[in-house]
């Protein structure tokens, strides 16, 4: 092909990157492809959840700086380029009732101006395929609601010249994915774990999952060469990620050997997706020659996984 192929990530907050999808990504610049990272946040309403830096003065004095500087550290270690969207960390409200959002923040932005923000960043950078998150956000957090949202508006807006003229010319990505949030995977981990005679971290979400979350997968991506990139990102993040925690529970053989792929499910595609794929580009290399899709003009959505029935 003439042009590279391009990946667009879009995530809520610094360290969601390296934990959604990490392994992938790093494949992907790995083998040539050119992968943008996009924050629409800076995290910076974040608390310390690594228990070894709580109380440090450099971290309290400027958490948005140094969560700037995490997100550097795990853009070098996975290959990415990364942009910040601009837009101020939601936080997550808790308590009985929950508290209003804070005035300003990313939640509760006009649609048009986060779509706006977004629109210009796929116009500048091409992507052929983004990724984002489901309807919930993965979990209820209002930066992933609002992520979803965006990311889905920014999509069917791309390419459409008439929608924000002033935000470069029209470009319209061919595919969008969610980051799959598996069950079966964590219960195959579990019972990986029990096996052996190791405690499993998952019992208690595992107990408590609600099958009417279920999700389709439709993309396996094998990526388990690059989960220690992965992991080496997400640890990059220091003030969110606890070494000793669930993250690090499963031993990287039992990773590779029970589940060595990151799982996606296909919203909307302008070329025909049959699941199971193993590559996000799957179909692409035959409509996207060179930068000749400038927008989807007479293409038709040949797969809106919005439609299809959650199973």
């Amino acid at each position: 092909m003439a042009d590279r192929l391009r990946l667009m990530a879009v995530h809520a907050h610094p360290d969601d990157e390296s934990s959604k999808g990490a392994a992938t990504m790093a494949k992907y610049a790995a083998t040539g492809y050119d992968v943008l990272v996009v924050s629409c946040t800076g995290g910076e309403r974040g608390d310390v959840l690594n228990p070894r830096l709580k109380g440090d003065p450099h971290i309290e004095r400027d958490l948005a700086q140094v969560r700037r500087e995490e997100m550097a550290r795990a853009q070098e270690i996975l290959g990415v380029e990364h942009t910040w969207l601009g837009f101020v960390d939601s936080g997550l409200p808790e308590g009985d009732p929950l508290p209003p959002l804070p005035e300003g923040c990313f939640a509760l932005e006009p649609i048009e101006v986060t779509t706006e923000a977004l629109v210009r960043e796929i116009r500048r950078f091409r992507p052929h395929v983004m990724t984002t998150y489901d309807e919930n956000g993965g979990y209820p957090h209002p930066d992933h609601i609002m992520t979803h949202t965006v990311s889905m508006s920014a999509f069917a807006a791309a390419g459409d010249a008439a929608a924000y003229p002033h935000a470069g010319q029209p470009w319209q990505p061919l595919k969008i994915y969610y980051n799959s949030h598996n069950r079966a995977k964590y219960a195959a981990f579990h019972d990986a774990l029990l096996a052996q005679g190791v405690e499993s971290p998952y019992a208690d979400w595992l107990k408590d999952w609600d099958p009417a979350t279920a999700r389709t997968i439709t993309t396996r991506v094998n990526c388990a060469d690059y989960f220690d990139q992965r992991d080496q990102a997400l640890l990059a993040h220091a003030t969110q990620i606890d070494p000793d925690g669930a993250w690090f529970q499963v031993p990287r053989e039992m990773q590779v050997a029970v589940w060595p792929t990151e799982d996606f499910e296909a919203a909307v595609s302008y070329v025909p997706v049959e699941p199971v794929e193993d590559d996000l580009f799957a179909g692409i290399a035959d409509v996207a020659a060179g930068d000749r899709l400038a927008t989807a003009g007479d293409l038709d959505i040949a797969y809106d996984g919005r439609k299809e029935a959650k199973a």
